[in-house]
């Protein structure tokens, strides 16, 4: 096991803090190696991670020395309390980071075989869905279109026998004989309604 060295008093820390201040880059190595062991204690938290100690110290490590080189005095705190949150933070930013990237799929993946067992990536079943979503869009389009045709240019009774006889908003489709029941009006005139109804659509067409 690492031996750590031990930690600076509080006028050692305040020495070291206040060559750094002046360029000394030596007191920043000091108070780098004689806060690792608050580095290690900072680890222990998250020992059942995916991630190796000795990489998570590392990372730590890089906490500790944004917060030395960030830390100010003035405050009136410890450097171990200001680091302890630092090194804590870029523990945790790394942790997230990795699961993002765990949950991330190739798109290139096989998740299985077609009828022909011929290999299928997650790209084809997205395109094949894709494609499915466009026929569906497209034919969506061209029912609003048809219902908006038919209320700008069909008179209500042509409505009313087109959307019998076609089963338009969700109704069944019906023969003429049973819209002419319906109505109480004839066969051949509800025939001739219609052929003039879907003469009017096919000319706004």
């Amino acid at each position: 096991m690492k031996i750590f060295e031990k930690p600076l008093t509080a006028a050692e820390e305040k020495q070291y803090l206040l060559k750094l201040k002046e360029g000394d880059m030596a007191a920043q190595e000091i108070l780098i190696r004689k806060n690792m062991r608050l580095v290690a204690h900072m680890v222990k938290k998250y020992t059942s991670s995916d991630v190796e100690t000795e990489d998570m110290i590392s990372i730590g490590t890089i906490g500790l020395i944004k917060a030395i080189k960030s830390f100010d005095m003035e405050k009136g705190s410890r450097l171990a309390t200001y680091a302890a949150k630092c090194i804590d933070n870029e523990l945790l930013m790394t942790l997230r980071n990795n699961k993002k990237r765990s949950r991330e799929v190739s798109l290139n993946e096989p998740i299985g075989t077609d009828k022909e067992g011929n290999e299928i990536s997650l790209i084809d079943f997205i395109e094949s869905q894709n494609s499915d979503v466009y026929q569906v869009v497209e034919l969506n389009n061209e029912i609003r279109w048809l219902r908006d045709a038919i209320q700008k240019n069909l008179s209500k009774r042509e409505q009313q026998v087109i959307a019998l006889r076609y089963g338009l908003y969700g109704g069944q489709e019906k023969t003429q004989i049973e819209i002419s029941r319906m109505l109480g009006i004839s066969r051949s005139y509800v025939s001739r309604i219609e052929k003039k109804a879907l003469s009017k659509l096919r000319a706004g067409y």
